[in-house]
This record gives structure tokens, C-alpha cells and sequence, in this order.
């Protein structure tokens, strides 16, 4: 996971670096002038799901500001070392998701941003049934008709970029970005045609209907699909 990370005091900069490694997310150092730039361009797709963490600054609401009224839906946590109940409220109605007093553990801010890209989808819950396949927000393996998919980290990222997602075609472009972040003119077709065929191999193993969840939607991208009714109903029979 990817995440924007605004902290401009370089001796708190590597603690929160080495924080969010910790917790297998990969942060994205920005300046402030990131937010004088075209922020419209985090709408793209891939884009629009990476968080922001941002430190507690003189401009934060102005940022928080900046990137909504861009359109930009990011995720947006901010980082404080001290609680202000004014200052808190001022982010949260510029825009913010979470607003929280440092230090925190990698571990639980990678929650806290799961369960914000998951309401944005329009999923409370911690999972996510698609047919036979349950997906997970917390970093857990899928389960598929019952039986555990083991799927590595990059795997597990592009499936749940699919899932999230389910129903709706997702670009090669938007999945590269969201795993491998920002690139423009990396030859990412053939690694991701290479991921979604290990996943799609090990999804289609485990689920007893032998419906086909992943779908090659011919030069637009893929699809996480529902099997029918009747395959479900096969399934359960089996």
C-alpha cells in the first residue's frame, strides 16, 4: 500500500517512515509544494484509493482544502503531537477521515486506512462475499468455498483492488499504480497479465461452481464477476 506521507520536520520524517515499513506500507515522501501542483491527477485510477498522512502544520487545513476541492477522495489521516479539540474539528470539516495524536503503531493506521477505502466502496463490514469468495480488509488470505487461498503481498494488493471493486472494470493502469505507484511509461502489461493469471489460477482451483471470478475484459482491463444463481446453487449441492 502506498501512502502520501507530509512531514516536514526531517527528525520525525524517518521514525514515521520506518513506522509505516513496518506495517508493509510503502510511504511517498511529498513538500508542500505537492499541493500547489495539478491535484486533479490523483483522480486517476489506482490513484484515488492511496492515503494521505499528513503532520500537523500551519497549512494543514489549507491542504486538507486543496485536495477536495480538486475532487480528490484519498483517504486523509492526520498526525498531531498534541490533541486539540478545536484543531481537530477544524481538519475533520475541511475534509479529514481521522485525525490522531502520535505516535501511533504501522499496524493500526494501516486499519484505520482499510477501513476507510472499504466504506468508500460502500463495504462497512471487515469482508466481503462475492459468491463463493470472501475477501478480507485486514490482511488475511481469501477464502474461497471454504478453503484458504494463500496469495503473496502483491497478489493479495491486486485482488483487492479487484474485489473492492467487484463488478466494475478495473484498468492494467489503475491495478499497476495502486501496487507499483505512479508510472507513465512503465511496460506494466505483461507483470500484471502475470499476476491475475497466478490469481486467477489458485481463485478458480478452490471454487467448486468452476465459475471464472476474474474476467478479461479485452482492451479495457478486468473484472471480479458473480457467478449465477444456478452455479451458486450447483455449488452448494456438491
Amino acid at each position: 500500500m502506498h501512502i502520501y506521507l507530509y512531514e516536514p520536520r526531517a527528525g520525525r520524517l524517518k521514525g514515521v517512515m520506518d513506522e509505516l515499513r513496518s506495517a508493509k506500507m510503502r510511504p511517498v515522501p511529498i513538500q508542500a509544494a505537492f499541493f500547489r501542483g495539478e491535484l486533479g491527477l490523483l483522480n486517476r485510477g489506482g490513484h484515488e484509493d492511496r492515503p494521505f498522512l499528513l503532520a500537523d502544520t500551519p497549512d494543514l487545513v489549507d491542504q486538507i482544502s486543496a485536495l477536495r476541492a480538486a475532487g480528490c477522495s484519498n483517504p486523509v489521516i492526520v498526525m498531531r503531537d498534541f490533541r486539540n479539540s478545536r484543531d481537530t474539528a477544524a481538519a475533520l470539516d475541511a475534509g479529514a477521515d481521522d485525525d490522531l495524536v502520535i505516535p501511533i503503531k504501522g499496524v493500526e493506521l494501516r486499519s484505520r486506512v482499510n477501513s476507510i477505502t472499504r466504506r468508500s466502496h460502500g463495504h462497512a463490514a471487515e469482508s466481503v462475499q462475492v459468491g463463493e469468495v470472501t475477501a478480507f480488509f485486514d490482511g488475511r488470505d481469501p477464502e474461497v468455498s471454504g478453503q484458504i487461498v494463500k496469495l503473496s503481498r502483491r497478489e493479495h494488493a491486486i485482488f483487492q483492488q479487484l474485489v473492492l471493486q467487484a463488478g466494475k472494470v478495473v484498468s492494467k493502469g489503475a491495478i499497476y499504480d495502486a501496487v507499483y505507484g505512479m508510472a507513465e511509461d512503465q511496460p506494466f502489461d505483461k507483470v500484471i497479465d502475470v499476476y491475475i493469471c497466478k490469481i486467477r489460477k489458485k481463485i478458480d482451483q478452490a471454487a467448486l461452481s468452476g465459475h471464472h471470478y476474474i474476467e478479461t475484459v479485452h482492451g479495457r482491463g478486468y473484472k471480479f464477476s458473480t457467478p449465477a444463481p444456478e452455479m451458486m446453487a450447483q455449488a452448494g449441492g456438491m
